[in-house]
Order: structure tokens, then C-alpha cells, then sequence
């Protein structure tokens, strides 16, 4: 699991921004990147994109140009302008070039090569957004070839306006950044502000790059039904290509096909799902092989099936191999050469069993690799790399590609050690008993890390994995920070919904308050919590004749995780959310606590919500209540869809905050509009009344995971993130989408 603090973008393999000296500049975009490329071979940088406030809006030519662009859409001009791409997208330094050089050259080797396979799965990841995305991506890359990244000579020979071109070169950062044409954090689809005649007279000026183009079939600009505008399932009108060429799929189909994997045993972080118009199931499985291994898959030599009960009795299921075949081909490749390179036996076992879960489609290779990885305690370069979150899979199971490479900063692992030390001290604070917490603290590694480059759709600034449940909750985890990101800024930021009283200590203090977030969110939040399962038949991992007895309901729990069932199988497409809330909750409920607050180097370890500790726990506080607010732009009213997990998640947190009562948290304005919107939090009564409701809330979450209590836990989760069509969904929402960034 991740935690995202926004949406930074790495943008790799080109140059938008080079040779672009003879178009008219504002002052926000006189800081443009010298070089992003990151594929071919390692950088000293890395450039984020991050949206940033448009300040076009009621310009007048801008709305002429809106309706012009409304005849692609079937929204109005208004509910449009909350999908064009961000003017400008900030671009971001990830500085790196110190850590780099403090590597020897066979580390240097070892990165680059696992640079190299990360970004090898760019296409991967383009196609798990949209059908679109890889022709986008290769218009964009095939210009820049065409024009050997002097726009504006391409400009000249298109005869476009410098607005055109400045729109174009916007619209492809942040497209390279989100890697598809939806964004990475938010699932909504963006498009250029230009007319699409701009981008046909561009495309013109190559012949390869007027073939993508055409491959595009005008999805860059237009939408032929709303709802194509988020991600989501197929029978819901919304775009996903977790389930290609599948026309009528539906959500129950895929429920029916994932019991049938679970009952199996064959994970599906690696597939995608296809139905035929015969109605024939495919699962398509990422492969360089494109038959089934000759050893046999996970579930042996076997690839049609017949389902033999639920919805789809009588149904045929294929397993075909070789889904992105040519990518994970190469990519086994660059793990291969990545082992050359390993420090010591256990890396070099982990690059091979990657090597060979890409080569064969094994994720049971995949999760030795991720075994080996737990064990390489403390490497100089750390990595990790595959079909790994499940966050923009509408069902919930199927893993985005993605990848990193990074660095050790020794001081700041420091500090995250003697948080692992604490450990074993601090999760009986917690609101459960030892009944629903792993029979042992598996003490993890936990590094700051400075990112080298990120492969994906996104970068986070915390990571705790892997997510297989069997290893976590009997091998252990790894928890890293990325330091690099965790202190990237977007220039000239702007901070509603924080009073003019609060926004000195906000400014202040709000980064090293998300760091203390960030370490308790992916040490204490993910990494704690028992399972209770019967884990094969007859065989239980708790007493099933005494059951615990749940703080909830004060009765033996009656419900558990059955044999083959996973926390994500059960919780199918809120499961992603629920984590991430039930990890903030752990770190709001924590960072009470002054001990740790010592540990980050705030205080001395006794209370005191007067001096710099209690200020860094009063930012934290007024930070999540923020981005509670904020969160409502991934709040798209129409199809009442969350299109962010930690968005969601943090909405339910500021309910929690606003259910311990106004004396403690209210939301502040005066005026109708809600324009003068700021969150009034009492710091004083942070460690009583705020903890208390957090907690509250934070017991409820984890024992409703921990006994499998699908039924309540869902019904808990979506009352705490439903939102009421007016105040929040409109007159809020409103607000917020007026001042987004």
C-alpha cells in the first residue's frame, strides 16, 4: 500500500519543455526542466508535474474557447472545465544527483538496469489506463523525435499560435507525468484547452506522428458519454481497460470469476479479464511466454475450464498467456542483468525470481521475489517493481505496473529505525486487544529513500509491501519514505481552508508533521493487525471453540477469512480505501502520542501541546482536516464515485473529526458561497476529545477487517464517505473545485 500526499507526476522520456526559448513566457513557466529522460538511462534529476490553480477560468476568449470545445462533450461548458489539463503544471526537482554519485559503479549498474525494466512497462501501464493512451503517448514522443525537441519550429511549420503550442506542450506534460490520458491520483480524464484543430496541424508535420494520431480516434478531445470521463467498471458507463474488448461485462461477472480464481488459488494482480462475444471468459495473463510454461502455471498445465457453479455455471474460462508479451520479455531481460549486478546472493535470487515470474507469469515466483526482498535488509539501492497496487482496477484485485529505483539516506533511516525499535511499545496504545494483532512484531526495514526514478502513474511519498497477506502476516513487510518527494513543492502553492491564524504554523510545520505521518501511517498502520483465517481446512489461526471477543459488539466474533480468501478478495473494490483509511486513522491515533514525537526529533517525550511538538501534531491535525475538504475534487456527483482511495479515506476521517462535536472541530465561514471556508480545530483538546473519536472510529475499521465482516465494515465505510448531494457534494465541492491545485 502507498500513501499519497498529491499528485506528483514523474515525467519521463522527453524534453517538452527544451528549446521552447522564442514563445512568450510568463513568470510561472520561466522554470522549465532541462531534461527528464529517465529510460534510456539514469539522470541526476527527476521532474515532477503537480496541477496547479488555472487562473484562466473567467476569461473571456478562455469560455469562447470552452464552448468551442463543447461540441466534443456532452457536458456543458461549466461541469467542462474541471477536466482541461492544468495551466501550468508545475515542475518539480527530485534532487537526487549527490545520492547517485555516492554509489559505487556496480550499484550505478544495479539501479540503471532496474531502471531500465520499470520503464520498459510504460506501455504496460498506458494500456491499463485507456484504449488511447499508448497512441497519445506515441504521437507526443514521435513529434518531439520529428522536431528534435525544437517546438517552436514545429509551431512554425503547423502555423499554430504560441497559446496553442504553450496548451499542447501543457496538455503532454501531464499526460508523460499521469502516464495516460487519466490522472493518476483522481481517475478522471483530462484535455487539452486548445482546439483539436491545433493538435491536428501539429500532427501533420509528421507522417508517423499523423498515424498515431489517427490511432487516437479523436479520445484525446472528446467523449461519447459522460461518464467516460472517470474510470470505473464497464456497466457503469465508466472506462477501464482491466477488462478489454469486453463489451456487457459486468460487475457480477467479475465477482464470479474472481471466486473461481480465489477458489483455485491463482492470484490476479498479473491478469485482466476478457469477454468474448461468444461469452467465453480469458484471462489474459502477463507473460513473455504466450503458451502455458512447459513446468506448468500456478495452477498447473490446465488453461480451459468449465465453471462448474455460481452465475456463470456451464461458462467457459480460458487462461492465455502472453498478455504485454514483448514488454515483459524485455524486462525479464533487464533482470537478468540486474542479478550481474546484485550486491550479495539474496539480490541476485530476487532478480532472477522476478526474471522468471515475468517470464512465465508466475506470481508465486513473484511473491519469492518479494520474500527476497523483505530479507535484503538495508541495501544502498532499493527497489521494487511489478503488478503491485490495485487502487484503479474498478474490481479491486488487478495490480497497476510500476516500478522504482532508489537510494539509502543513511541519516534520515536513522530516525526510522529507532521508530521500528519503539514499535513492539507502541501498538498496545492501540484500540484492540492482543486477540486481533499478529502473534509476533515482525520488526521491518524501514529506509528514507531518495527516488532515482519512479515507473508508473504516480509517485507516493510512503510504501508498505507487499500486500499478500500470507507473507505479511507471518514473514513481515517493508515500510520506505521517500524523502526526495516528501519534500518536493509546487512554486507559489496556494493553502485554502487554513485560517490566517493557523497558517504561520501550518507552513511551518506541515512537512515534518506528514513525515511523522508518513512513518506511523506505513509502520504502525499497514504493518500491524491479525487476520483471523482458517487458513486450510480444519486448521484456524486463533481458537475457533473460544472465539475473541469483539470490542464492538462485547460478543465472540462469529465471522472469519475463509481458506483461498484474501482482505482484498472479501472487501473486493473498497478494500484499497478502507486500508488506507484504517492507516491514517492509526497515524492521527499515534501522533498523539509524544514518544514518537521525540523519536522524529519534536519535544522531549512528555506531553506538551504548547511547544514545537504540539505544534507539529496541531499541523498534522489541521492537514488531514484539509485534505478532507480538498478531497471532494475526486468526488464526481453524477456517477457518486470516489476516483481516489486516499481521498476518500480522508474524507471519513474529517466526518470523524466533525462527529466529536463542534467544541472540537467545525468547519468556519460567514459568507453563502462559502468562500471564506477554514477549518476551526481545537489543538487543546487534540489528545482527549479528537483522539477519543479517531479511536473510536480506528476500532470499529480494524476489527471489522480482522474478522472478515464484509457486511459491517462496508456499511460503516460507505456511511462515513457518502456525501449528501447539497452542502458537501454541491456547495463545498463548489468551493473546492474553485480554488483545486
Amino acid at each position: 500500500m502507498k500513501l499519497h500526499s498529491q499528485a506528483l507526476r514523474c515525467v519521463p522520456e522527453v524534453q517538452l519543455y527544451s528549446n521552447w526559448q522564442r514563445l512568450p513566457r510568463k513568470p510561472e513557466l520561466s522554470a522549465s526542466p532541462r531534461s527528464a529522460t529517465l529510460h534510456s538511462q539514469l539522470r541526476f534529476q527527476s521532474y515532477l508535474v503537480t496541477p496547479t490553480p488555472s487562473k484562466r477560468y473567467m476569461n473571456i476568449p478562455f469560455l469562447n474557447r470552452l464552448h468551442s470545445l463543447q461540441r466534443h462533450f456532452t457536458m456543458n461548458a461549466q461541469e467542462l472545465k474541471n477536466f482541461l489539463a492544468d495551466s501550468p503544471p508545475s515542475a518539480v526537482n527530485l534532487v537526487i544527483k549527490k545520492h547517485f554519485e555516492a554509489l559505487d559503479g556496480k550499484q550505478k549498474r544495479y539501479a540503471h538496469y532496474i531502471s531500465r525494466a520499470a520503464f520498459t512497462g510504460t506501455r504496460i501501464t498506458l494500456r491499463q489506463v485507456s484504449p488511447e493512451s499508448a497512441p497519445i503517448y506515441d504521437f507526443i514522443i514521435s513529434l518531439y523525435k520529428a522536431c528534435n525537441g525544437d517546438w517552436s519550429a514545429l509551431q512554425n511549420k503547423a502555423g499554430v499560435s504560441d497559446e496553442d503550442l504553450k496548451y499542447f506542450l501543457e496538455y503532454s506534460a501531464q499526460f508523460l507525468g499521469n502516464c495516460g490520458n487519466y490522472k493518476g491520483f483522481g481517475d478522471s480524464k483530462f484535455v487539452p484547452r486548445c482546439e483539436e484543430k491545433a493538435f491536428t496541424a501539429m500532427a501533420s508535420t509528421s507522417a508517423e506522428a499523423e498515424k498515431f494520431y489517427k490511432e487516437t480516434n479523436g479520445a484525446i478531445f472528446s467523449s461519447n458519454n459522460e461518464g467516460l470521463m472517470h474510470l470505473g467498471f464497464l456497466d457503469e458507463g465508466h472506462m477501464t481497460t482491466y477488462y478489454p474488448n469486453s463489451k456487457g461485462i459486468t460487475k457480477d461477472e467479475i465477482s464470479a470469476v474472481s471466486k473461481w480464481m480465489e477458489e483455485k488459488k491463482l492470484l490476479p494482480e498479473n491478469t485482466r479479464l476478457r469477454k468474448t462475444t461468444e461469452g467465453i471468459f480469458e484471462l489474459l495473463i502477463a507473460s513473455a511466454v504466450t503458451d502455458v510454461p512447459s513446468s506448468g502455471g500456478d495452477i498447473g498445465k490446465q488453461t480451459v475450464f468449465v465453471l462448474e457453479n455460481g452465475p456463470l455455471k456451464g461458462h467457459k474460462l480460458k487462461l492465455v498467456y502472453g498478455d504485454y508479451s514483448k514488454e515483459m520479455g524485455l524486462i525479464a531481460g533487464y533482470h537478468q542483468k540486474a542479478a550481474e549486478n546484485s550486491a550479495n546472493d539474496n539480490q541476485k535470487e530476487m532478480q532472477l525470481a522476478y526474471a522468471d515470474s515475468f517470464e512465465s507469469g508466475s506470481l508465486e515466483a513473484f511473491k519469492t521475489a518479494q520474500r527476497k526482498w523483505i530479507r535484503d535488509k538495508g541495501p544502498m539501492v532499493e527497489s521494487n517493481i511489478g503488478f503491485v497496487e490495485t487502487y484503479r482496477d474498478p474490481h479491486g484485485v488487478r495490480g497497476e505496473w510500476e516500478g522504482f529505483a532508489a537510494t539509502v539516506n543513511l541519516e534520515r533511516t536513522r530516525a526510522f529505525g529507532k521508530l521500528v525499535e519503539g514499535a513492539e511499545s507502541m501498538i498496545p496504545k492501540l484500540p484492540w486487544s492482543t486477540d486481533f494483532e499478529k502473534d509476533k512484531f515482525l520488526s521491518p526495514d524501514f529506509t528514507s529513500l531518495e527516488v532515482l526514478s519512479f515507473a508508473g502513474s504516480g509517485i507516493p511519498a510512503g510504501i508498505n509491501i507487499p500486500n499478500y497477506d500470507d507473507i505479511r502476516q507471518t514473514e513481515g513487510f517493508k515500510n520506505v519514505s521517500l524523502g526526495n518527494v516528501l519534500s518536493a513543492k509546487a512554486p507559489n502553492e496556494k493553502i485554502p481552508f487554513i485560517s490566517e491564524a493557523d497558517l504561520h504554523i501550518y507552513q511551518k510545520y506541515r512537512d515534518p508533521a506528514f513525515e511523522v505521518q508518513v512513518g506511523i501511517h506505513e509502520l504502525l498502520g499497514h504493518g500491524t493487525g491479525k487476520l483471523l483465517q482458517e487458513t486450510k481446512p480444519g486448521v484456524y489461526n486463533f481458537d475457533i471453540k473460544n472465539p475473541p471477543i469483539s470490542p464492538v459488539t462485547e460478543k465472540p466474533v462469529s465471522t472469519y477469512y475463509k481458506p483461498g480468501q484474501t482482505w482484498g478478495s472479501v472487501f473486493g473494490s473498497i478494500a484499497s480505501s478502507y486500508e488506507e483509511c484504517r492507516a491514517e486513522c492509526v497515524a492521527m491515533a499515534l501522533s498523539c502520542d509524544f514518544e514518537i514525537l521525540r523519536i522524529f526529533g519534536f519535544g522531549d517525550g512528555k506531553p506538551d501541546m504548547d511547544g514545537e511538538a504540539g505544534d507539529v501534531l496541531y499541523a498534522a491535525y489541521l492537514s488531514m482536516a484539509r485534505a478532507g475538504i480538498a478531497s471532494l475534487e475526486m468526488w464526481d456527483p453524477k456517477s457518486r464515485k470516489w476516483g481516489q482511495a486516499h481521498s476518500q479515506a480522508r474524507f471519513s476521517i474529517l466526518q470523524c473529526f466533525l462527529s466529536a462535536g463542534p467544541e472540537f472541530c467545525k468547519l468556519d465561514y460567514q459568507n453563502d458561497d462559502l468562500s471564506d471556508l477554514t477549518i476551526k480545530l481545537d489543538r487543546s483538546k487534540i489528545t482527549t476529545t479528537g483522539r477519543k473519536a479517531v479511536e473510536n472510529y480506528l476500532q470499529k475499521l480494524h476489527v471489522y477487517k480482522s474478522t472478515a465482516d464484509v457486511e459491517a465494515g462496508t456499511k460503516l465505510y460507505l456511511e462515513m464517505t457518502n456525501v449528501d448531494d447539497t452542502f458537501w457534494g454541491k456547495k463545498i465541492r463548489d468551493e473546492v473545485l474553485r480554488n483545486k491545485q
